[in-house]
């Protein structure tokens, strides 16, 4: 396995509980934030600035622009940019310990982590995530960096979407199709329309990399070099990566053994 997939499923898990924690609907709700998606939009976005929806819908990719808009820029008069940082940052902390992972585990990862320097050239929400000063509290600092080496490499996907032809709805309509997640599951939760939905679909079968059966070997063959490119493309020196990814093994198993993340989930997200 290519070293920056091992380290995204590393990190994944750790960074992932800011988003299936029970307890972030309400930490979004106690400093002002309306719900769900309101507080995933504000907190993942708050890096950039109070920033307007475009901007997150092109830089997020996989979502319906008016579901970004339905939160964005509005969440900023509820809740300031500095309480969603300081908040999604504690809670996820939180949600660590809570799963069993312990200061120890994250103080040996972060000092290895932190002196990484990664390269800004076309990463607008990793370059801010690695702006942001990383917190004392060693389980929050260990959380604030695998979201800057997420998001990093999420920057990457989306550029080597590009590269191939595909939008970040083409992208979720393959991934269906490889059995990734469920249709009804994934279209709700990016929030599109099925009008939308069914003509991504339809544009995909034109181009030859769907059918109605599913993904053709055209269609693989292209998902397979984005995969590909956006592992070349993120930072992954191999002898580091072995070190985190030994050192971070304990945290991920009980952040796993938690429950905390579903098996199935939107991120794709496999347990190691």
């Amino acid at each position: 396995m290519h070293a920056a997939r091992q380290l995204w499923i590393t990190l994944e898990p750790l960074h992932a509980v800011v988003y299936f924690a029970p307890e972030v609907r309400a930490a979004g709700k106690s400093i002002g934030l309306r719900g769900y998606w309101d507080t995933y939009f504000a907190f993942r976005a708050a890096p950039l600035g109070p920033v307007e929806a475009p901007p997150v819908a092109a830089t997020f990719a996989g979502f319906d622009p008016e579901m970004v808009a339905r939160a964005l820029p509005s969440a900023w008069t509820r809740a300031s940019v500095a309480d969603c940082l300081a908040t999604r940052a504690s809670v996820s902390a939180a949600a660590l310990r809570a799963a069993g992972v312990t200061d120890e585990q994250c103080a040996a990862a972060v000092e290895l982590l932190s002196p990484v320097v990664l390269e800004q050239t076309g990463r607008p929400l990793g370059t801010a995530n690695a702006a942001l000063p990383l917190p004392e509290d060693p389980v929050a600092a260990l959380w604030q960096l695998a979201t800057t080496f997420r998001e990093h490499r999420g920057d990457g996907h989306v550029a080597a979407l590009l590269a191939a032809g595909l939008s970040g709805l083409d992208a979720l309509l393959i991934q269906v199709s490889r059995g990734r997640f469920g249709d009804a599951t994934m279209r709700g939760a990016r929030g599109w329309s099925e009008t939308a939905w069914d003509a991504a679909r339809a544009s995909l079968i034109y181009r030859g990399l769907l059918s109605q059966e599913g993904l053709t070997s055209d269609g693989a063959t292209a998902i397979a070099a984005v995969e590909d490119l956006t592992d070349e493309r993120a930072w992954h020196e191999p002898d580091l990566v072995a070190e985190v990814v030994d050192v971070l093994a304990p945290a991920v198993a009980s952040v796993w053994a938690s429950g905390v993340l579903p098996e199935e989930n939107p991120i794709g997200l496999p347990r190691s």
